[in-house]
């Protein structure tokens, strides 16, 4: 199947979904199309509430795209391509509409900044989060402010330092990264219908309001997020994480 991003609305409730075949993974495209789309409905007054989620029922999402990265050769390139994820981060950030993640499966590196962004995040016992970006001589620059923001900064720094240690649904619960934990796609599914459902009813500028003090101190996030792409867009050209990149590639294809 062709990667895309779709939305749907449907009694007041705006489903955005992405697809990637590489595991949900991340390119250019679809970060650019995610932040377009998390805009629109944001602006869309039929859209009362979001959800957003990946296809399938196996990874979430796999972060970076390791085709574009490996083929990122100059620093405005890289600087170019870090910064789709600061444009969707800051989107969801600036979207008036509450957002619900539906977070199912392993949840890498930018997805775990995707899942730190939502308002309120929805997973089942599944799912497993890795920040990995150091793993492949990086950081977690770009999404960082979201992740520490949401689970504090010793959490953040255990996940950003051990880059190849999985974190369990319960430790995701228990940091503040995820709110529910279902025992079944079924059960998470019904749990984001019934919240959808009740938010899609709720008074849309009490809403925003509060959406408003839950962001409050991330005026700059405009500026500070793309800054911190530079510093990925920078380090991505090192030899240490071309070869760490082939590397990952490699045992992809294997």
């Amino acid at each position: 199947m062709e990667a895309y991003v779709k939305s749907e609305i449907h009694n007041g409730i705006c489903s955005i979904e992405f697809f990637h075949p590489q595991s949900n993974s991340l390119p250019s495209k679809i970060l650019n199309a995610l932040a377009q789309e998390i805009h629109h409905a944001g602006m869309n007054e039929d859209c009362k509430v979001i959800i957003l989620r990946s296809a399938g029922d196996k990874a979430f999402c796999a972060g970076a795209s390791f085709d574009e990265l490996s083929s990122i050769t100059t620093e405005k390139a890289g600087l170019q391509f870090f910064s789709g994820f600061a444009h969707v981060i800051n989107a969801m950030r600036k979207c008036p509409k509450l957002i619900i993640g539906r977070i199912h499966g392993k949840c890498v590196g930018g997805g775990v900044g995707l899942a730190a962004a939502v308002d309120y995040a929805i997973g089942v016992t599944e799912v497993s989060v890795k920040l990995s970006e150091l793993a492949v001589g990086i950081g977690p620059f770009v999404v960082g402010p979201a992740v520490e923001r949401k689970i504090g900064t010793s959490a953040f720094s255990q996940l950003a330092i051990d880059a190849s240690m999985w974190r369990n649904a319960e430790w995701a619960k228990r940091k503040g990264l995820l709110a529910e934990v279902h025992e079944s796609i079924e059960n998470m599914d019904e749990s984001i219908r019934r919240l959808a459902d009740t938010l899609a009813h709720s008074n849309p500028q009490a809403m925003q309001a509060m959406k408003k003090i839950f962001w409050k101190g991330t005026e700059h996030w405009d500026e500070l997020l793309v800054d911190r792409a530079s510093i990925s867009g920078s380090l991505v050209l090192s030899d240490f994480t071309k070869k760490a990149i082939a590397g990952f590639k490699t045992k992809q294809k294997q």
